[in-house]
């Protein structure tokens, strides 16, 4: 630069260099600047709202800057003992344990199982903070005491009954310690083994690995059923003092899934989606805290784990393939002459095979059925138990007056013609055409389904909250409602097998799928028959019920023929599966006129759970007032029929034909000593002296009646909520 030139040269190509660095530098201060006052202005925020979100304490509770213990976090908030006591050890043991947990300054109760009632009580343990233990015997048969007997027959229908759900208790912390006898092995500890488990598949969480106590001395792991008790009752105290400091759970020690160990604060674990059967799968009697999957080699023998994991040498590999490929030969000879005969119906001997297979009968017993013979069976209706406990009963008792708590539900056939999207077994039963397989006969059926069904229910004696009369009563049947499950139709016997039931004098609710039109010609009288109409068109029926018959929709129309053929009551039933047949009003009212039924009872559908088998969600459930909706439309358009009863609990309605309403009264009920005088009179006339659905119907009471406020419940019966509605499901 000339020093004779006092002013800068702007124009200068270094100055303008330097210019543009220097507002380039300024900027990035100025965008440093502006980012870091924003994180300041945010976190201040955040500050704020943590302060706002948490309440200052009180002035009176602070003591030397802290907070008082009563403002804490309480993670325990007391411990129910649960036991199940027939010589008195188990009550023993909870004195004991109630005295050591009194220790640390916790509240404790002793309750005794029998006078517990788990369906009002036990969903309040989910967010009770309390931690609950059982200690439960197990007789040498693998039984429950008397005392334990009710709670462990609700916990294993609840853990396997869709309504309840695999979460109705996430959230309730519990422990199990069982009491046995090794000397018995292949039952030792079974109670205590199911009840940890029934409560693990209901969502509860387990705190702590089960307990076994051993009366055997000799096999006892401590020397004797005290000393067993005392060493666990020695880690339950210290997992207790661990839970109450909100602590976390030690880790797994690499047992977890896949390798994945996870800590849960305050002794919560989560549990992993599933249907009931991978849960029980999952399930293993280990000392781990969570049960965790098996590995793949179970699924092998003995065999074939030792080839998989050994080295095989070249020269015997050619061996080896040999002995592989004349094993698939042989299978697939097996197979083939198996399929003959099985398509033939028969086993191996050429003789006809029986319908419940090993694998059936387990399934089946688990889900709550007793079965009859090899292919019968009877199941308890949860309506039955609320009509014990004076808890009202089904739609049939609004719509039709039938007792529910003398209503035996069952089937002669558990097979079916179709594979319904909403069938309540996820089509674990079999199905078929026609009849190939060993049949019993009607006499022992009926008379083994009475004595389960008592058996069953002598069950409730004792049972908190049940009525003793009705107890009484409902050791005589007067109801059969043949619709457990399968097509009863199919029965090769059913006429014998309804003829006794009148004989003794228990009435006849038969539901048939609408796929044996000449057997329901060939039907005799029956109190009311009942054909499920799920699909007013050709499409909607295949896609809803899933038939097996190639002409299924020619037979479905010839069903509702002969249906109007009939003299006593008929019922169409109605399943309403939305956004797949709810628009159909005018093919169902076409079908209405086809049919003439006396009844069409209009019912949601029920979600049954998720299962592979069915498309069918919870999305596909009508509001109740939806299916208000529908019938008000359907009404419309068969104007010989109206609305005459409702049954809210239920989500059902009834459409009537107004040959009912007399006297501006309906007539739905029915007189149930009259009709088995008019069935007696048929059969004394050997079937010439007929009569009619009018010959033996009853007044229906006011508060039956739809539009009335008691919306089909009987008021001299007292209805009951769970106290977690949002999981509970109208039931079917």
């Amino acid at each position: 630069m000339d020093p004779s030139v006092d002013t800068w040269d702007l124009s200068s190509p270094l100055i303008s260099l330097w210019i543009n660095r220097f507002y380039i530098y300024l900027g990035f201060v100025v965008s440093i600047s502006l980012w870091i006052c924003l994180q300041i202005v945010i976190k201040t925020q955040d500050r704020n709202l943590q302060e706002k979100s948490v309440p200052k304490a009180p002035q009176n509770l602070m003591t030397n800057g802290y907070v008082s213990l009563q403002e804490k976090d309480i993670f325990v908030s007391g411990v129910k003992i649960f036991y199940g006591s027939q010589t008195g050890t188990a009550k023993g043991f909870a004195a004991v344990l109630a005295e050591a947990v009194t220790s640390l300054d916790l509240p404790v109760a002793i309750i005794n199982l029998k006078e517990y009632d788990p369906d009002d009580h036990l969903i309040e343990e989910v967010t009770s903070k309390n931690v609950c233990v059982f200690l439960v015997a197990t007789y040498t048969d693998g039984r429950p005491t008397e005392s334990a007997e009710w709670f462990c027959k609700w916990l294993e229908e609840a853990s396997s009954d869709f309504r309840f759900g695999k979460s109705y208790l996430k959230g309730m912390r519990y422990a199990v310690f069982g009491l046995g006898n090794s000397a018995y092995s292949s039952h030792f500890n079974k109670v205590g083994k199911n009840v940890d488990k029934w409560l693990w598949m209901l969502g509860a969480h387990r705190v702590m690995s089960r307990g076994e106590g051993d009366c055997d001395v000799v096999k006892s792991k401590h020397g004797s059923i005290e000393a067993d008790f005392r060493a666990w009752k020695t880690k339950f105290i210290s997992q207790l003092q661990t839970l109450q400091k909100g602590e976390r759970k030690k880790s797994c020690g690499g047992h977890c899934k896949k390798g994945k160990c996870e800590s849960h604060q305050h002794g919560s674990e989560e549990r992993e989606e599933g249907s009931h059967e991978q849960d029980e799968l999952h399930h293993r009697d280990t000392e781990e805290e969570e049960p965790f999957e098996s590995s793949s080699e179970e699924e092998f023998g003995g065999e074939d784990r030792q080839s998989l994991n050994s080295i095989v040498d070249v020269e015997d590999l050619g061996k080896i393939m040999d002995h592989v490929k004349k094993e698939k030969r042989e299978k697939e000879q097996q197979e083939e002459k198996s399929g003959l005969f099985r398509n033939m119906g028969r086993n191996e001997d050429g003789e006809r095979r029986a319908m419940i297979t090993p694998a059936l009968r387990e399934a089946l017993t688990k889900q709550g059925y007793q079965l009859i013979g090899s292919h019968s069976g009877v199941k308890l209706c949860r309506w039955t138990k609320s009509m014990l406990r004076g808890r009202g009963g089904c739609y049939k008792h609004t719509f039709y007056g039938i007792e529910s708590h003398r209503c035996m539900e069952t089937t002669p056939s558990l097979a079916c013609a179709n594979k319904c999207v909403f069938c309540w077994r996820h089509h674990t039963n079999p199905v078929g055409t026609e009849w190939r397989w060993k049949m019993d006969q009607p006499e022992m059926i009926l008379k083994e389904a009475v004595e389960n069904h008592q058996n069953m229910i002598k069950q409730f004696k004792g049972v908190p909250g049940v009525k003793a009369e009705r107890f009484e009563e409902g050791m005589t049947v007067k109801h059969c409602a043949l619709s457990l499950v399968g097509e009863p139709i199919m029965y090769p016997e059913i006429n014998r097998f309804l003829k006794l039931l009148h004989q003794c004098k228990i009435s006849s609710f038969l539901v048939t799928n609408a796929q044996f039109p000449a057997e329901i010609r060939n039907l005799k009288p029956v109190t009311q028959l009942y054909v499920s109409v799920d699909a007013s068109t050709k499409e909607s029926l295949k896609k809803i019920d899933r038939p097996l018959f190639k002409d299924f929709w020619q037979r479905f129309l010839d069903s509702l023929k002969a249906l109007a053929a009939k003299q006593q009551r008929t019922v169409y039933r109605l399943t309403l599966v939305k956004a797949w047949n709810v628009d159909e009003l005018q093919a169902y009212a076409q079908l209405v006129f086809l049919g003439n039924p006396d009844f069409i009872e209009v019912k949601g559908v029920t979600y049954c759970g998720e299962s592979s088998a069915s498309s069918l969600t919870m999305a596909h459930v009508p509001w109740h007032e939806e299916v208000v909706q529908f019938v008000r439309e359907l009404v419309d358009l068969i104007p010989d029929y109206e609305i005459a009863c409702e049954h809210e609990h239920s989500n059902c309605l009834l459409i009537a034909h107004k040959k009912f309403k007399i006297g501006g009264e309906w007539w739905t009920w029915i007189d149930y000593n009259r009709f088995q005088e008019l069935i007696q009179e048929y059969e004394d006339s050997g079937g010439s002296k007929t009569f009619s659905a009018k010959d033996y119907m009853a007044r229906t009471p006011h508060w039956a009646l739809f539009g009335a406020n008691e919306r089909g419940f009987d008021p001299k019966d007292t209805r009951h909520q769970r106290k977690n509605k949002s999981k509970a499901i109208s039931g079917c």
